[in-house]
């Protein structure tokens, strides 16, 4: 039996991952206490996709412990070499909780990482540790470039990076927020464990992720907040920029795929940004535009400066 252990089982990378690796034939033991729900209300809740989880996936175990619970030791404990995949996708994921509470943000983002890397290192040395990282670990490097303001967006004004930044964008000297600090933190941990200790470890560093699992609030989920917004007819708030500022969207399926690529073929402290790219990027008044389009419902706005 192949076991795989993916924590934040029920949010939205978490929940793809049970479905695609039970597929795959794992047994899947997810850990999630749907946190989700006490950072961003019920909005944020994640109970439904955990009671669709059980319900779909024979060989399903769930279990309800903290992030930061040492008790998760035993899970590894109880099944040791038969686990050949950790997929860490749990996580405190808000700017805005991470300043409100950085003790919090840095206890789930970075310790846990830190603990699950130790469990994986004692107990299954030969699995594979995939970590659900962030692009936020470049803080605000990408700023330093020059860019274009056009009708609907910002345009990078480079060739060389129209498709998109590398892994050699320097992730020091910037400003990261508390947030994009922890997951940086959480980030080079998962790289020494594979450099230095010679685990097969893995960072991808995405953008927005979006797909049916998600359940989008006001403070983290971008176009599942946004749609849910226009759908109820209420007024969605525009941070700066008016508007123009442009997000990478990456489809939770697609990311999965990625992740299942790299279990066949594993290396050791590897990085990768991943996104949609250019295919799939779309700046705020963009998709407010499109997604009106296809609802016909007149999207209210706000600018806040």
């Amino acid at each position: 039996m192949n076991i795989c252990i993916i924590t934040g089982s029920s949010g939205l990378v978490g929940a793809e991952s049970a479905l695609f690796f039970s597929k795959k034939k794992f047994k899947v033991i997810g850990i999630d206490n749907n946190f989700r729900e006490f950072f961003f209300g019920s909005d944020g809740s994640t109970s439904q996709t955990k009671k669709l989880l059980k319900e779909k996936i024979h060989d399903f175990e769930s279990v309800n412990l903290d992030i930061r619970s040492k008790a998760i030791e035993n899970i590894f404990i109880k099944y040791k070499k038969k686990i050949k995949l950790v997929i860490h996708t749990a996580a405190q994921p808000s700017h805005d909780w991470a300043y409100k509470d950085p003790f919090i943000d840095f206890e789930i983002n970075t310790v846990s990482t830190l603990n699950l890397l130790q469990y994986t290192k004692k107990y299954c040395p030969k699995s594979v540790f995939i970590f659900m990282s962030t692009n936020k670990v470049y803080g605000d490097n990408p700023n330093n470039y020059d860019f274009i303001e056009n009708k609907t967006r910002f345009e990078i004004n480079s060739k060389k990076l129209f498709k998109g930044f590398d892994e050699n964008l320097s992730i020091d000297k910037c400003k990261h927020s508390f947030f994009g600090s922890s997951k940086t933190s959480a980030d080079i941990y998962t790289q020494e464990f594979g450099r230095n200790l010679g685990l097969k470890t893995v960072c991808f560093r995405a953008g927005c992720i979006t797909g049916s699992f998600h359940n989008g609030a006001k403070l983290h989920g971008f176009l599942s907040y946004l749609v849910k917004t226009v759908l109820h007819k209420k007024t969605y708030s525009i941070l700066g920029y008016g508007g123009k500022q442009v997000r990478d969207n990456i489809h939770s399926t697609d990311l999965v795929r990625a992740f299942w690529e790299f279990y066949k073929f594993p290396k050791k402290g590897q990085v990768y940004n991943i996104g949609g790219g250019r295919f799939s990027n779309c700046s705020i008044i963009e998709v407010l535009k499109l997604t009106s389009k296809k609802t016909k419902i007149k999207t209210k706005i706000k600018m806040i400066k």
